[in-house]
């Protein structure tokens, strides 16, 4: 039987919440769609957009979490997962499973994508590198 009695109804519209800077990477812009608070901390979930051009991306590092996918809305992003470079495009789905080293190192101007991690407070931990990463495209 489900418990419905540690999470609550949410319902966002996209004029409910805005864009804003003070994420975690500050290239990136970030929209809350209340699914923080109405899981009290079980699950985040987040609208993340390009704001600015990648000069170095994310670095590496892996996050402390239980669950993590990225669903690419808009645009494209290109990833190291380990040593494989893989490019995400609109309509892809990704799930990162837990503790897995990775960079994002590329993106075009109109990337936007849908994050959903467990727990909501997840932590990030920069790791060494694994391997080179290619250059950046150069936004016009």
């Amino acid at each position: 039987m489900l418990d419905r009695t540690t999470t609550e109804f949410s319902h966002v519209k996209p004029g409910d919440t805005d864009y804003q800077s003070g994420g975690l990477r500050d290239f990136f812009l970030y929209r809350d769609l209340g699914v923080a608070d109405a899981t009290r901390g079980k699950v985040i979930a987040h609208l993340v957009k390009a704001n600015m051009a990648p000069e170095k991306g994310t670095g590496w590092h892996r996050h402390e979490a239980e669950f993590q996918i990225v669903i690419m809305l808009q645009g494209w992003a290109r990833f190291m997962y380990e040593d494989q470079e893989t490019l995400v495009k609109a309509g892809d789905c990704v799930h990162q499973r837990p503790g897995i080293r990775h960079y994002l190192f590329d993106y075009s101007p109109d990337m936007e994508y849908l994050e959903i991690v467990s727990p909501a407070d997840f932590k990030t931990v920069d790791v060494e590198p694994v391997c080179e990463i290619p250059d950046p495209t150069p936004w016009p």
